[in-house]
């Protein structure tokens, strides 16, 4: 089994940082894409960036110059670091990753591909 556990987030003032951590842990072979989401209520969820495994990044057009998405492959985590905040960055940000996972099954190897997602966190910018 693959579990996605977030940390960080919480209360940032406007203009201020927080930092969002992501790691992977379980019957790991291999990760993907990694990414980070948030999604408010009422409110379809949007992707926020976005690291491929050899780094190539996608940012959404609301946090390019803002945020920076990185991953240490050696711990299977990805990191959020989020950069002059705004009130409208207020949302619960989860992180999601193409996981290859290993097992056995009576005595007989295999693996799979499938999308996991963290609990979410919830990030509130106010003053």
């Amino acid at each position: 089994q693959v579990q996605l556990v977030e940390s960080g987030g919480g209360l940032g003032q406007p203009g201020g940082s927080l930092r969002l951590s992501c790691a992977a842990s379980g019957s790991i072979l291999s990760i993907g894409d990694m990414g980070w989401y948030r999604q408010v209520p009422g409110k379809q969820r949007e992707l926020v960036a976005a690291i491929s495994s050899d780094g190539t990044t996608q940012y959404a057009d609301a946090v390019k110059g803002r945020f920076t998405i990185t991953r240490d492959n050696a711990k299977n985590t990805v990191i959020l670091k989020m950069n002059s905040l705004k009130p409208e960055d207020t949302a619960v940000y989860c992180c999601n990753a193409d996981v290859t996972a290993y097992g056995s099954i009576d005595g007989v190897f295999h693996f799979s591909t499938s999308q996991y997602w963290g609990q979410g966190t919830q990030v509130t910018v106010s003053a």
